[in-house]
Parts: structure tokens; sequence; C-alpha cells
């Protein structure tokens, strides 16, 4: 295992566009780093640059300590697991895994060793005499991983692995792969453009933007306190609400009443003319269903609900809004390179599956207005982010997988001296790997 340090990586082609524009981010020895963003934000090609298939216009790659910008991918001794599955047809799943074992002429028994262990980790020992075309998706990518694992790298990288299965599918290798990096403690960085993989599998999440990097953290930090209005937009399903606000006294006028500032808020807001007022869905709830003694930290409004949509343990409500044209303009541009659907000027709010509210209808809303982010229309900058509360978040993310990973240590579940040991038996990570993650 190693760490990966990327240091003013900057990756320009022949036409002068920046794909990789000015990136420094170190990954821990152990951790998991999810690079995430729309189509174009530049995560593969850095994927590709980490493991030498594209070379590096400027800035030094370093690699447990070592700078290899000049190194062959094959020097570089990382494991990558692509998109699609690239197994070969005409091989049976043990040779597709043992392949690159094949190809260092490494001795039969040890090959044997390795395969069956990734194929014990996998659960794929039943399949091992089958061809690729006899299993289904999902086995064809745990063979993909398979033939990483057995190589004993020093890193596993993963470039949208699971993009080609249905949607059961892709929750069920979220879940293998989430247990297969605990067990081995392998660093592992992977690619995807799929909020909700970047939300459930990483120890901290990397959010690109057009090249460049937007913020570094948790995944509950992320979502609690993004750091701009790009980050806001792009982290969570469905999307974060924004509303077009002016400041009057201590509170934010909006489409859907007054919201109340505490002091500290006001303070960060004061002294611009229009702002925009960002919502997650279920800070919103039914007035009705509202328990008292929650009522007085938030704010009521009535508005008309034009959509609702019940899916069984949950419901949403769709109330549209008016705004101004340049607010409107700024949330389609913001849509469009989010590779999303058009962020409307409508609000989706939250409501209990047992709520009677109906499309067509007028309705009492409540807002929880302590936690409402304050955005500035022009420079997308969160106004009202708490960065301590923030690095807390993180922090705690961190502590709390050191423990997960040193319990499964103690009770045996890592694999540690079969796969990710090499024949001279040496230990594999211990706990303090994760202790640098964020």
């Amino acid at each position: 295992m190693a760490s990966i340090e990327m240091r003013n990586i900057v990756k320009q082609y022949g036409d002068g566009y920046p794909a990789v524009n000015d990136v420094s981010l170190d990954i821990a020895d152990g951790e998991f780093m999810i690079l995430v963003g729309p189509s174009g934000c530049g995560k593969s090609t850095l994927l590709r640059m980490i493991v030498g298939l594209e070379d590096i216009t400027s800035g030094d790659m370093v690699i447990g300590g070592k700078r290899v910008n000049d190194l062959a991918p094959r020097e570089r001794n990382l494991s990558m697991v692509f998109q699609n599955y690239a197994l070969y047809p005409h091989m049976t799943v043990f040779e597709n895994i043992a392949f690159p074992l094949r190809l260092s002429k490494t001795p039969d028994d040890e090959v044997r060793r390795r395969v069956n262990e990734a194929s014990d980790v996998l659960e794929l020992k039943e399949h091992l005499e089958r061809k690729p075309a006899n299993l289904s998706g999902g086995q064809r990518q745990r063979v993909a991983m398979g033939r990483a694992i057995v190589r004993q790298a020093e890193a596993f990288l993963f470039d949208e692995p699971l993009s080609n299965l249905d949607a059961k599918l892709r929750g069920q290798m979220r879940t293998e792969i989430s247990r297969l990096q605990r067990r081995l403690g392998i660093t592992t960085v992977y690619v995807t453009h799929d909020q909700t993989e970047a939300m459930t599998l990483g120890d901290r999440v990397c959010v690109l933007r057009k090249g460049k990097i937007q913020q570094v953290a948790s995944p509950r930090e992320l979502y609690e306190q993004p750091v701009n209005l790009f980050v806001a937009g792009f982290i969570g399903s469905p999307p974060m609400n924004f509303l077009p606000a002016t400041l009057e006294g201590n509170a934010l006028t909006t489409p859907f009443g007054s919201i109340t500032l505490d002091e500290k808020r006001v303070a960060a807001v004061t002294g611009r003319e229009l702002l925009l007022v960002g919502i997650r869905p279920e800070y919103f709830e039914d007035a009705s269903l509202v328990d008292e003694a929650k009522r007085p930290v938030g704010s009521l409004f009535r508005a008309r609900v034009d959509v609702t949509e019940w899916l069984g343990d949950s419901q949403y409500a769709y109330i549209p809004y008016e705004a101004p044209e340049a607010i409107t303009a700024q949330l389609r541009d913001l849509s469009r390179e989010l590779d999303s659907e058009e962020l409307r000027t409508q609000a989706i709010v939250s409501i209990d599956s047992t709520s009677r509210i109906r499309e067509g209808r007028e309705a009492e809303f409540w807002l929880d207005s302590r936690k409402v982010h304050v955005f500035d229309p022009q420079t997308g900058e969160n106004l009202t982010r708490d960065a301590e509360a923030g690095a807390r978040l993180t922090q705690m993310a961190t502590e709390d997988r050191v423990e997960q990973v040193q319990e499964a240590q103690a009770s045996g579940q890592t694999v540690g001296s079969s796969v990710i040991d090499g024949p001279s038996g040496t230990s594999g990570p211990s706990g303090a790997h994760r202790s640098g993650a964020a």
C-alpha cells in the first residue's frame, strides 16, 4: 500500500485546453478517495495520470514517497479496473484472474494460491472454470476486480466500474466494493459521475469542476457544509433548492415568505443586494405534522402545490415560484454544467408519506430556518458555511473509519496474510493508515 500525492498537477492538450488545472491532493495510505464531477471535469484524466496512461504537463505525481512522472504504467505497481470489464472471452475465470501473474512468470503454485484466495474474497470460487460469456454483469466486474487483487498492487484505481450495470446491480456492487476495500485496507481512488456512489463509498470525496478542485471532504461535510453553489447543487438527490432572497433586518425575504437568521449569518450576508438561499428538500415539512416543540425554530408559509410524487416511504411536492431573470439564467447555466435536468424555478419539498397534501391545492409548510445556506449569486460562494463544523464532520468520519478497520482486524475479517500480503508474509495495514485520511 502507498500514499498518493499530487502537487500542482496540470494536463494541457495541444489546443491549450487544461483538462486538469493545478490540482494538489494528498491521498493517505489505505484511504478510499472518490473523484466526482460532471462529464468533462477532468476526473478520468486525473486517474489516468496517476496510473501513467496520460502524460503530465506539469507538476509532480508522488506514489509511496517516489516521484513517478517518468515511470511507465507497468513500473508503478497499480491495479486499474475499467468501466468495461476487458476480460478475455476465450479464457476461464481462473485464467482471466491469473493473467497478470502469468505475464510476470509467477510460479504455478503461487498463481493458484493467489487466484483461489482472491476468488474466496469475491465469492467466485464456484465460477473459476466458467467463461465470461456465461457470467452476469456483476460477476464479470468481480472477475476484473480479482485480476486487480492478485497483483498485490500498491493502490486500486477504479474508472466508473459500475456504469454499465443496472440500478439494482449497482447497489449490490457498491456494497461489495466497500466491503472489499475495508478487508484489504488498500489505497483506492474511485472515479464516478454518480453522486450516490460518491456519498456511499468514500472516506473523502474530491469534487472537480472544469479541471479544478472545488472541495475535498467527507460525504457528510459536502452535504451539510458545501463550499459553494456548484458543490451544493451537485451533491444531493433531489438537489438543493435555490431561492432568490434579499436581506431586510435580520430576515431573508424569499418567494416563500420571511426566513429569520441568527446574528452570525446576518453579519455574513449583509451588504449584498441579491442573494440565493439554499434549502435541502428534507428541511421542509407538512406544517400540520410538525411537532409543536420544533415550530418556533422554523418558518411557516403557504404555497400552491403543482405536482406531488408519492414513493411509498416518502413523498415530494413541487412548488413553483417567481424569480428574477438573472437568477433563472444562472440556475439554467448551473444545471447545464451539472449534467442534470434544468434547475427550474420551483422548490422540491420532502414531506411525510402520510401527508394529505395534494397537487393543485394550497398547503401550509414548515421550514427549518436553522439549516439554510446563503450564497452569493455572483461568485457562488457559500456565505454562511461553518468551516469548523464541517471539519468536525470529516474528523468524526475519519475516526469512525479507523474504528471500523480496527474492529475488522480484531475479528479476523481482514484478508491479512492471504491476499494483500506477498510471499514474504509481511503484515497488512494497521488502523493508523486510516488516521491520515482527513
